[in-house]
């Protein structure tokens, strides 16, 4: 064999090293098969022998030349979208064949619209997952039941599809989740009493579903906890009152629900700077214990049957941008001074007798 024959077979089996798997390539190609993208042809570079190399949206582990990463996106700043001036549409399915992808450390389509058909099972074996993000298609059916076997998971979106069924129990089994959003789905059942298990879960948005029972006292366990949406379901009970107690807790929605009882006081001198607690049917007076703890871009407790007067302390607080007081049962005079003296008068408007400026005078 002359030098040049030798050289020619040794770089051929750098490139075919090189390459990714012919499993890898297979299973990306029946994955595709099951797509349809009619506008932007971001299907047209899955072409030839090495899926790692200028495949659209696939990136490879360097090491291995697995395939780690899927990157496929509607909404996109890529050259592809700007030249078609236009967001991408895609219809068809996740197919199952995907899972062959061992290796698979995050899975993102999302925003395409039409994609339909349900979240394929067999992710939830897919050990390496980290990020699954399907936000913004036409998914059905449940949530796999076994997804709490992705002890690597840290971001699971799902949001803005037409996702039904319960929260799985294993949810509450994702050790490292950090980022869940199962907002505006048809999710029903209650949440997992065990949510709580979440330990390093820092947004927890849910909204927009119809989701029954109580909150579980023992999300007030979870310690990086900064953002909890659970507005428009059809939450009932009380809210417990060691949600007030949580560190960095700065965003609390609960609107639109169905729950009773007082407000706990601990929410009044708590993290949370974002509470909206309105259209539900929280009865009692207003606690009187804001003080220079009490800090508030949004209070909002409208719609409520809440009693009595406004606290006088609610000028104590060292902050309270926007507050509503609307729609209750509230009773006598708006108290003077900062905050009252920046509000309008539809901040406190349908009350039985609130008088005091800005409403007419007592």
């Amino acid at each position: 064999m002359s030098l040049l024959q030798v050289i020619f077979v040794a770089s051929l089996l750098v490139a075919l090293t090189a390459a990714c798997p012919p499993s890898d390539q297979a299973a990306l190609l029946s994955f595709k098969a099951a797509l349809h993208e009619p506008y932007l042809g971001i299907f047209n570079s899955w072409t030839g022998p090495d899926c790692c190399h200028n495949w659209y949206g696939i990136s490879c582990d360097p090491e291995s030349r697995r395939v780690a990463d899927i990157n496929l996106r509607g909404e996109s700043e890529d050259p592809i979208f700007e030249r078609a001036k236009r967001t991408g549409y895609m219809t068809g399915t996740i197919s199952s064949e995907i899972c062959r992808l061992e290796r698979l450390s995050s899975l993102t389509i999302a925003d395409w619209k039409g994609i339909s058909g349900e979240i394929p099972a067999c992710l939830a074996s897919l050990p390496y997952l980290r990020i699954l993000d399907l936000i913004g298609n036409r998914l059905s059916g449940e949530i796999p039941a076994d997804i709490g076997r992705l002890k690597r998971l840290t971001v699971l979106n799902v949001a803005d599809n037409m996702i039904t069924g319960r929260i799985p129990s294993s949810l509450a089994g994702l050790s490292s989740l950090m980022h869940l959003d199962l907002r505006n789905n048809r999710i029903s059942g209650p949440l997992p009493q065990d949510f709580g298990k979440l330990r390093m879960l820092s947004r927890a948005l849910l909204s927009g579903n119809q989701i029954t029972g109580s909150i579980p006292a023992s999300i007030s366990q979870i310690y990086r906890l900064a953002d909890l949406d659970l507005s428009s379901n059809r939450l009932s009970g009380q809210i417990p009152p060691s949600l007030g107690n949580m560190p960095v807790l700065a965003t609390l929605n609960l609107d639109n629900n169905q729950i009773s009882g007082a407000i706990p006081a601990s929410l009044i001198n708590s993290a949370v700077s974002n509470l909206n607690l309105s259209r539900n049917s929280i009865q009692g007076p207003i606690p009187d214990v804001f003080g220079p703890r009490s800090y508030f871009t949004v209070l909002d407790l409208s719609h409520n049957n809440l009693q009595g007067p406004i606290p006088k302390s609610v000028s104590a607080a060292s902050f309270i941008g926007h507050m509503d007081l609307s729609h209750n049962h509230l009773c006598g005079q708006i108290p003077a001074g900062s905050p009252f003296d920046h509000l309008e008068a539809s901040s406190f408007q349908h009350n039985d007798c609130l008088c005091g400026k800005p409403l007419k005078a007592c």
